[in-house]
């Protein structure tokens, strides 16, 4: 189902997310291969949030979970390359595998 804010079916109805109420520890934007991102680490769970400032979607990007410890510059590093890896050009989304 799409996101209609107003749907004919009577089961269905449109409720937006809630706010994000998690607080964020801006870590710099890093340009890699060309491409720029804005990261950002939640002080909450420890995940990492990259959005692609420089690529063709506005708003794209990918985010890292599963690590208490922060990553690395070099991790943070081969975390974009990997995304980027998976873009496809034509579309600038990430590719079906």
């Amino acid at each position: 189902m799409g996101s209609d804010r107003n749907p004919t079916d009577g089961d269905w109805f449109y409720a937006p997310a809630p706010p994000d109420m998690r607080t964020y520890r801006e870590l710099g934007n890093f340009t890699v291969d060309g491409e720029t991102f804005a990261v950002r680490r939640s002080d909450g769970d420890g995940s990492t949030h990259y959005d692609w400032i420089s690529g063709p979607n506005d708003g794209y990007g990918f985010s890292t979970f599963g690590s208490t410890e922060p990553l690395s510059h070099e991790q943070r590093l081969a975390s974009i390359r990997d995304f980027l890896a998976g873009i496809d050009p034509a579309t600038g989304y990430l590719s079906d595998p």
